[in-house]
């Protein structure tokens, strides 16, 4: 039996740990290795870009694309940034019109609103109580003048996994380019953008135990062939599209995050969908709601809500053991309720009773038993409290 240490990270939604085998492989490139990846001259610089072509051929690899499709970012919402507003105006000719869906990350809605500010048409698409689009509506929704579509893989809150490759299909039935935001599934899941018609996709490596500040977009080099305009200026780094020196250690340390993930993704979702079972089990005779799809999700997310009892007052109530969260870590800072949860069509006080638990890949069996009793004996508690009152 392990020794717990405390507090117990369960918030892997929002970022993960960086895993050491990962940060052993940057190491070198903050001290020796230290060189400008574009600066060819020498062999400091040499070294940097050999390293960087081979991280950005094992995250190709992983994902199914060519090594050339990669372009690094800073981080996911970059991505999301480049893909949305470069493809919009890069294919101004073809028409306006933007879809997307209600429940996306900030980084994709608050951009669509944006879009729509410079004139640019929007749709945004329901979801049925699992956080479900509909693909009938989907197609209804195109038009003559739609460019492209952006609907996130796997739900950052809820953990609902989307039909992806039936939208990427339905795209290019319709000859509109469709854009995935993968921060969540990429690492976790089998990613694999041919197979899914993906031509843009976004993702960063502070969710899959990588470092944070570097993330990809993933830009479909052939049939068809999309280039979205860049958002800056510079040095024309990456195709054009991501101007500016290269992080090399972090991209090292990506490339490393990648590998170790596509080897271990198999043992680690059979493992958290066993915990997040019997999580969901234990929960429920509590009284515990599920909030997102039974099956179709991201085996190490658990978004429960238990009526009556106040997210926060859970969260906190556990805070020096047990490091949960409320819903998403780009938006918890605000009183405001879920969106997510609000289009699934909860009334605004029951989103607040929601909490999200992120298993990750080095919590233990020691750790999920004593999560599952602390939660249920906070509950337990409050409800008393709450009757007393």
């Amino acid at each position: 039996m392990s020794e717990i240490k405390f507090p117990i990270y369960l918030d892997h939604h929002a970022t993960t740990p960086l895993d050491k085998r990962v940060l052993d492989e940057m190491m070198p490139y903050f001290t020796e290795k230290f060189g400008n990846a574009s600066s060819l001259d020498h062999s400091f610089g040499y070294d940097a870009s050999v390293a960087v072509e081979e991280a950005r051929e094992k995250i190709a690899n992983a994902i199914g694309a060519r090594h050339d499709e990669i372009v690094f970012t800073s981080g996911a919402t970059e991505s999301d940034n480049i893909a949305l507003l470069g493809t919009m105006q890069k294919y101004a000719d073809r028409g306006n019109h933007l879809i997307t869906c209600v429940t996306e990350h900030k980084a994709i809605l608050d951009t669509a609103k944006h879009l729509e500010s410079l004139g640019k048409k929007v749709t945004y698409l329901p979801v049925n109580e699992f956080g479900e689009i509909d693909l009938k509506e989907l197609e209804d929704a195109i038009t003559d003048d739609t460019v492209m579509i952006s609907i996130m893989m796997a739900n950052n809150e809820i953990g609902t996994i989307q039909d992806v490759k039936a939208i990427g299909k339905i795209a290019h039935r319709h000859d509109v380019i469709f854009h995935t935001d993968a921060a969540q599934t990429v690492g976790h899941i089998p990613v694999n953008v041919e197979k899914m018609s993906i031509d843009l996709m976004s993702f960063s490596a502070h969710k899959m135990y990588g470092p944070k500040g570097v993330g990809a977009l993933y830009v479909r080099g052939v049939k068809p062939r999309v280039k979205p305009d860049g958002l800056f200026y510079g040095g024309g780094q990456e195709r054009n599209i991501r101007s500016g020196t290269l992080n090399v250690p972090g991209i090292v340390g990506f490339g490393k995050a990648m590998e170790i993930s596509q080897k271990e993704m198999d043992t680690e979702n059979k493992r958290f969908s066993e915990w997040s079972g019997i999580m969901l089990e234990e929960f429920e005779k509590i009284g515990g709601v599920l909030n997102g799809h039974r099956s179709k999700r991201l085996s190490h997310n658990l978004n429960v809500y238990f009526p009556g009892i106040e997210g926060k007052s859970i969260i906190n109530s556990v805070s020096k053991e047990i490091a949960i969260s409320a819903g998403s870590a780009c938006t918890t800072q605000n009183v405001e309720p879920s969106h997510v949860l609000l289009a699934l069509g909860m009334d605004e006080d029951t989103t607040h009773y929601a909490i999200r638990i992120g298993l990750g890949r080095f919590n233990t069996l020691e750790e999920l038993n004593f999560l599952i009793k602390t939660i249920s004996n906070t509950i337990n508690s409050l409800k008393t409290l709450s009757s007393n009152i």
